[in-house]
This record gives C-alpha cells, structure tokens and sequence, in this order.
C-alpha cells in the first residue's frame, strides 16, 4: 500500500480491545513519519502492540495552537503524518479540527483511515432507531444541562452522549426530568474484559451506589411523534389550495409534513377531493 507525502491520515484505533483495528490502520502507523497522539503514554501501548516504532509527538486540545505551524511544516517538507486520538476515530469528541481546517486552508490533502467508534458501537447494539443525533459530551453546569436538553429533547431521533461515569447519577435527573416516556442503553468499558450494558426504560431508571470509572456512552431511544388532532375542515381547505398548485404526492407529503397527521388518513382525502374536482 502507497502512502503520499505531504499528507494528513486520520487513523481510527481501538476503543479497547487491541484487536479491533483495521489491518491497513496498521499499514498506515507502520509507513508515517511522524504519528500526532493524543497522549504519548497512552498510544505507546497500541503502537508496542503492533511493533510500530515512530515519532511521536503529543497533540492534544491544550497544545493544538502551539503544534499546528511545526506540524504544517513537516507536511511541506514532504512528510507522512498521522494523527490518532487515545481511542476510536479522531476528532470526534478529541482534538484535531484545529489541524484539519489549517490543512485544507493550505492545500494539504486529508485521508480518513476508519475504524472503531464508540458512538455507533452503542448505536449498533442498542435496538433504537439509526436516524441519530450525536452529542459528545453534555455540559457540566446544571442550567447549561437544562438549556441543551430542552432544546434536544424536542428531537425525535436516537441521541447519542458521552459523560464521564462518576457523574452518571448527576445526569440521571436531568435525562429522567427531560426524556420521560423513551429508554435508554448505558455502555461501559466497551471491548473491554467489564464490558457492560444497562438497558432500562427512563422512568425506571434509579441512580447508582457503586463506583464506576472511565467513560461512559449513553443511548436514548426515538421520541414518539404524537399525531395532532385531526381537523378535517382545516385540512380540506388546505388539500384545496395545494392541489391547485401542486400534485397529489406533493399535496400530500406537504400536509403530513406540516400538521404531523396519518399518511394514509390524508392519501385518501386528496384522492377523494381530487376526483370530486375532476368530475
């Protein structure tokens, strides 16, 4: 496999079982010059693993400004770099976007590696919808916690979060207070020999006594779309002006879309008015 020189290769990596990365990952670590790792003693553990000998050089949310212009100058001079985080695929929730926009601004190419995440691992295993909203890591403070959820609560999808696990029972009020009537998967130490999943209906859920450590990733189920009140009046009216403009499918999808009511309810009220119009 050919790398490219003066290229940025975002390699995805396990999220902790060491097996669970892609044998052209491998390729890439084992070919660049110069590996960007979230923490330098972490990743050693990984690259160890693998027999991958390189140049390290620590890049994380607190020295992202400060490592860009050395970074972009060993692109220019012609270098293979790539950037891991400490688990999973980069930027997502890590460092790096930083780094990516300076690429782009300066015409370096920036090559995907996928791989492991967190956040459709959950998702896959969790039996909700996969039309998904991914988060990251939800505020600290109790009002910014109320401002984000009252605003995604509304959301009708899967919602996807991380939080740190010795603050699960913090969050729990907030997720019962918000997302009464949906479940919820709880992922812990995914991969991992303690790997572990809660399932539980939200107003069900109970806080926890024991003490967990590391990261948490947190699954909330679709909202259910209640179907308003049927106004058939209203809803004539409407049929009457749209299908003068528009056809039967538009019509229809139009009136779904704007007043959240039964497809086939309303289907067959087009139809009707359409052939009394045509008579």
């Amino acid at each position: 496999m050919k790398l490219f020189s003066n290229h940025l290769y975002i390699v995805s990596t396990p999220i902790g079982n060491l097996d669970d990365i892609t044998i052209r990952a491998i390729e890439v670590l084992k070919k660049s010059d110069i590996i960007l790792c979230e923490d330098t003693r972490h990743s050693i553990k990984l690259l160890s693993h693998y027999k991958i000998k390189k140049k390290l050089i620590s890049y994380h949310k607190f020295n992202e400004n400060k490592q860009i212009e050395t970074i972009i100058k060993y692109l220019n001079e012609g270098k293979i770099l790539s950037l891991i985080s400490d688990a999973g695929t980069p930027l997502l929730s890590d460092p790096g976007k930083l780094l990516v926009n300076k690429c782009v601004k300066n015409g370096i190419q920036v090559i995907p590696v996928p791989g492991v995440s967190s956040i459709t691992s959950a998702l896959s295993v969790s039996g909700f919808k996969d039309q998904f909203f991914f988060y990251g890591f939800l505020p600290k403070k109790e009002n910014e916690i109320k401002k984000v959820f009252t605003s995604l609560s509304k959301n009708h999808y899967s919602q996807v979060f991380f939080i740190p696990s010795n603050k699960l029972n913090f969050y729990i009020n907030f997720i019962k207070m918000f997302y009464a009537g949906r479940k919820i998967l709880i992922a812990k130490e995914m991969t991992k020999i303690h790997e572990t999943f809660v399932r539980e209906e939200i107003d069900k859920l109970t806080t926890t006594k024991n003490q967990i450590k590391g990261e948490l990733t947190i699954v909330i189920s679709e909202g259910e779309i209640k179907e308003k009140k049927f106004d058939e009046k209203k809803i004539v009216n409407k049929i009457k002006k749209y299908l003068n403009k528009y056809s039967l499918k538009d019509t229809v999808d139009l009136i779904v879309e704007n007043e959240k009511v039964n497809k086939k309810k309303i289907y067959n009220l087009c139809l009707k008015i359409k052939n009394e119009n045509n008579n």
